[in-house]
């Protein structure tokens, strides 16, 4: 089905063209329209026209609302101030509109126009080393954005950077050609994520034990890393058995986190490693990258040290290594020829700043980022505790990724069980998960990605405020309504008049679509939370002004079934492209 235009753009079109004809010397003139207290919308346009073309703005906006056609679109148009409008829909308009959303499994939400390649790369754990509150916010804002750009028809290819294989590799490969058995499973039996991530660690602080203490097993270790990035299979395969034992612990967050991550889309630095050396070559040839005492490197002249002197971009070390540079760049090569993207996004950090910028500079002087070929670094802040520093256990570590999710069902399902009339405790811990996570997950996206934010779970799995339980409650709470209306059906009827609670939130659901373009164009799903939240707000002051099965006519009931039939859809489908889920019943 067609996208449904929204009442804005529609009225923005009847605007613009009487602008047009008052004013034909201005061309196609943008009205500025946007939503007001005053009235539905306010349109500004006039102000800067007039300016601009030494005339009255209180005149020109007469001549435009003289030009506006009366009807089925507005009901009234008031000139205030120095030449501003005021604009009030018909109840009609805002009725139908909505009835054309309900009709289209999209919510009339269009796909983009000409869709292209993103190539995305987020989640990124460690091979061999656990999980903590660091690896959250790449895993919750990549997966919705994911989400997004794919609502929109983008077609999207994930990578998630895992397989580094630096000196930790070699001591940990050498340690078990040494001690065969360590990685060893019990026969038959299926391995937890956790079991897996023991055995990891078990191994890791052996390896390190003897690493430090024994120089001879220090030099065969090192060794070992020039054998594995030169693709000796032996020491390949059992770098791969520390890749699939570490698989099995990432796969077991992932699903607690209900993020999906597929083996194909796992490329890491090994991925690339045939590539570097041309990489390395290519740069050179062409004159982007100079070498400095011994290294390759590329030279800005904006990044400098502290002591003035320039800070180069190393893609090779001066004793022939490769660092993280060459990687990257040979991934851009990858992900532009190979795979054919025009966009790359990286969720990465925003302490890493500095290095894709330099990265980014460097292939667009090599020509392999174009004008038809972006790069995007969507940065994210820091996770903090409740003091403001960044969240470490009260011994200073790190805190387990594990451990919080754990911790957030924990308490929501302590929230469900004291609310749940009639759930069973199957459905009291399923639900609990749902509530959980997703409160993990909405607070992290309601907070603008560039942004440090607090992670206070009391806050989080909060039955009031901007938490996603209060739009889950405001979901299920629709979904019960439904179930009691018995015979009557969500109806729209255009001819009824909407009280003010009524206006308020069709007005608000017929924005979704433009909200969903909005968030998915700039890579913001903060935006689209925002938008859900006053959704949930507004239905909260709908249901406590107007009966629904207890309206006067018939017509009514039916009317108000409908606006919260569509509340409830708009509400799941913004949940699910946050990745959050809305169960039916809390």
């Amino acid at each position: 089905m067609a996208s449904v235009p929204s009442l804005a753009s529609s009225l923005h079109q009847r605007i613009a063209d009487a602008l047009s004809a008052a004013l034909p010397e201005a061309g196609a003139a943008d009205p500025l329209l946007r939503r007001s207290d005053r009235a539905d919308f306010q349109a500004n346009g006039m102000l800067a026209l007039a300016k601009k073309l030494g005339g009255n703005p209180r005149e020109l906006a007469g001549k435009v609302v003289e030009g506006l056609p009366a009807g089925d679109l507005i009901k009234d148009v008031e000139v205030s101030g120095p030449g501003f409008l005021n604009i009030t829909i018909t109840d009609e308009a805002i009725t139908k509109t909505l009835a054309a959303r309900a009709a289209d499994e999209r919510l009339g939400a269009p796909l983009a126009e000409r869709p292209g390649t993103t190539v995305i790369d987020w989640a990124q754990p460690n091979v061999a080393k656990e999980m903590h509150v660091g690896h959250l916010r790449n895993s919750v804002i990549g997966n919705s954005v994911v989400r997004l750009l794919e609502f929109t028809g983008e077609k999207v290819i994930s990578r998630h950077h895992i397989g580094d294989w630096g000196t930790q590799f070699g001591m940990l490969i050498q340690y078990l050609i040494e001690h065969p058995h360590e990685l060893d499973h019990k026969a038959g039996g299926e391995v937890s994520g956790e079991e897996a991530m023991s055995n990891l660690n078990r191994l890791y602080k052996a390896s390190r034990v003897l690493f430090d203490a024994d120089e001879e097993f220090k030099a065969r270790a090192r060794r070992r890393v020039v054998d594995l990035q030169a693709g000796d299979e032996e020491t390949l395969a059992l770098w791969q058995r520390f890749v699939d034992e570490s698989k099995i612990y990432f796969y077991s967050v992932f699903d607690k986190l209900d993020v999906e991550i597929r083996d194909e889309d796992i490329v890491g630095e090994s991925g690339y490693n045939a590539m570097l050396a041309e990489t390395c070559r290519m740069l050179e040839e062409s004159g982007v990258a100079v070498r400095s005492e011994g290294a390759l490197c590329v030279f800005f002249d904006d990044v400098k040290g502290p002591d003035g002197n320039p800070v180069p971009l190393i893609v090779q070390k001066s004793d022939g290594g490769f660092g993280y540079a060459a990687t990257d760049l040979s991934a851009i090569r990858d992900r532009v020829f190979n795979l054919k993207a025009d966009t790359l996004l990286y969720v990465v950090d925003v302490r890493q700043s500095l290095h894709f910028k330099m990265v980014f500079e460097t292939a667009r002087r090599a020509g392999w980022l174009t004008d038809d070929v972006k790069a995007v670094q969507l940065g994210f802040g820091t996770v903090l505790g409740k003091d403001g520093k960044p969240f470490k256990t009260r011994e200073g570590e790190t805190v387990r990724l594990a451990d919080l999710l754990d911790e957030a069902v924990e308490r929501a399902s302590a929230i469900v069980r004291e609310k749940a009339q009639d759930l069973t405790e199957k459905e009291i811990a399923e639900r609990g998960a749902q509530v959980g996570i997703g409160a993990v997950k909405y607070a992290d996206l309601s907070t603008s990605a560039a942004r440090d934010y607090k992670f206070d779970l009391d806050q989080m799995v909060s039955l009031n405020g901007d938490t996603s339980v209060y739009l889950q409650y405001a979901f299920a709470r629709i979904q019960s309504i439904l179930r009691k209306a018995g015979e009557a059906a969500p109806v729209a009827h255009a001819e009824l008049v909407l009280a003010p609670a009524e206006r308020a939130l069709g007005l608000h659901l017929d924005q979704f679509a433009a909200t969903v373009a909005e968030a998915a164009g700039e890579y913001a799903p903060h935006k689209l939370a925002g938008y859900l939240y006053q959704l949930a707000s507004l239905y909260t002051t709908f249901y406590d002004q107007c009966p629904v099965l207890k309206a006067e006519e018939e017509a009514q009931v039916e009317n108000r079934l409908f606006l919260c039939d569509l509340t409830a859809r708009t509400l799941r489908q913004g949940m699910e492209l946050l990745g959050i889920r809305t169960p039916e019943r809390l």
